[in-house]
């Protein structure tokens, strides 16, 4: 109850941040823009629709995780109101886990209005609904769930501004992960070859959710995938929560 009252406050005051009106009204943009830009440009159109919007819906997901995510602690702190919640019986991951909720339910709200805009416009380029679209919508919320915790861990011990560029850097180096292993097979020192394992196995891989190319050229899916990616995004990110819980109960606010 109280993890569902911290969340639900938290997502009062994520609606009533402009930073999260302004990133929605650009994605809308974008998405939108993507009729005209197929248009624009060499190859299958409604192959560009398909990509640019799925690519929209998660780079604008991502971001609102950043922007918002970030400042959900430190502004707690840097208002004092953190003392007032942290004197009631609230237990501090109580109160973490109700800040990771409540941004993630703004975050699927968003994420479900770009979809609303996204769905149709491809339905009015092919002349038909492709809701296996709807499965690359949901693996991109469940990458966003993985960048939402990180997110909140940076926020518990850095500042927003270092907060945010750490969390950007996870979601770059996840989509590259898999480069560590190239590495480790090319270089010879076995010290770099220790190293580049333990960056890969570390590391979230975000390419296990990301199915935007099989989706664009009706490539099949295996069927165990979509069930593998969403168990793999929740424990990841419990883990990563679970280490930010422990910064948060050792940070003295006296």
């Amino acid at each position: 109850m109280k993890v569902f009252s911290i969340a639900m406050n938290t997502f009062r005051e994520a609606i009533r941040n402009r930073v999260l009106y302004l990133l929605l009204f650009f994605a809308l943009i974008m998405i939108g823009s993507s009729r005209i830009l197929s248009m624009l440009t060499v190859g299958d159109e409604s192959k560009i629709i398909k990509d640019l919007g799925l690519f929209s819906i998660s780079l604008f997901g991502v971001l609102l995780a950043v922007f918002i995510g970030v400042g959900l602690v430190s502004q707690e702190i840097e208002r004092r109101t953190i003392y007032n919640i942290l004197s009631k019986p609230i237990y501090r991951h109580q109160f973490l886990f109700g800040k990771y909720l409540g941004l993630l339910l703004t975050i699927l709200i968003t994420i479900g209005i770009m979809a609303a805009e996204f769905l149709p416009l491809v339905y009015l380029k092919t002349g038909s609904w492709e809701f296996s679209l709807i499965w690359g919508v949901v693996l991109i919320f469940f990458e966003v769930v993985i960048i939402t915790a990180f997110a909140i861990l940076f926020s518990v011990f850095t500042t927003p501004i270092l907060s945010s560029v750490f969390t950007l850097s996870v979601f770059v180096v996840g989509h590259l992960s898999r480069n560590f292993l190239i590495l480790r097979d090319r270089v010879t020192s076995p010290i770099a070859k220790w190293l580049f394992t333990i960056l890969y196995y570390l590391l979230p891989n975000l390419e296990n959710l990301n199915i935007k190319t099989q989706l664009v050229h009706h490539l099949p899916i295996p069927p165990e995938f979509i069930p593998f990616a969403i168990a793999y995004s929740v424990t990841y990110a419990a883990v990563v929560l679970f280490i930010a819980t422990l910064i948060f109960q050792r940070r003295s606010f006296v």
